[in-house]
């Protein structure tokens, strides 16, 4: 089992990105999917997720109307697409699922396959 993340670069607040989360050894849409965050100095926070239906989404409230998860269950891929990125933006970010869904889709502790991050830097 392994989850790629990729999409992360360095941009201009106010720009937009957009990270990818191929996973391999397992069928994402069995699975909900979450984005989580650590900037340096800081604990891993959350970010987004998906249920394993694909039909709720989860935001946290410091990215609400910004950032948009979806899924392409053909691609086997999630997708995090930020705009409107603040400097305080800036993090290294982290996919993970878990099969099927889980009440705790906030807590890092809910998921149990992660990819290796991937650094999104916001200059002001």
């Amino acid at each position: 089992v392994q989850l790629q993340a990729s999409g992360g670069g360095s941009v201009q607040a106010g720009d937009s990105l957009r990270l990818s989360c191929a996973a391999s050894g397992l069928t994402i849409s069995n699975y909900a999917t979450g984005w989580f965050r650590q900037a340096p100095g800081k604990q891993r926070e959350f970010v987004v997720a998906i249920s394993w239906s694909g039909g709720s989404t989860y935001y946290a409230d410091s990215v609400k109307g910004r950032f948009t998860i979806s899924r392409d269950d053909a691609k086997n891929t999630v997708y995090l697409q930020m705009n409107s990125l603040k400097p305080e933006d800036t993090a290294t970010y982290y996919c993970a699922c878990r099969y099927r869904d889980s009440d705790f889709y906030y807590r890092t502790t809910s998921y149990n396959n992660w990819g290796q991050g991937t650094l999104v830097t916001v200059s002001s």
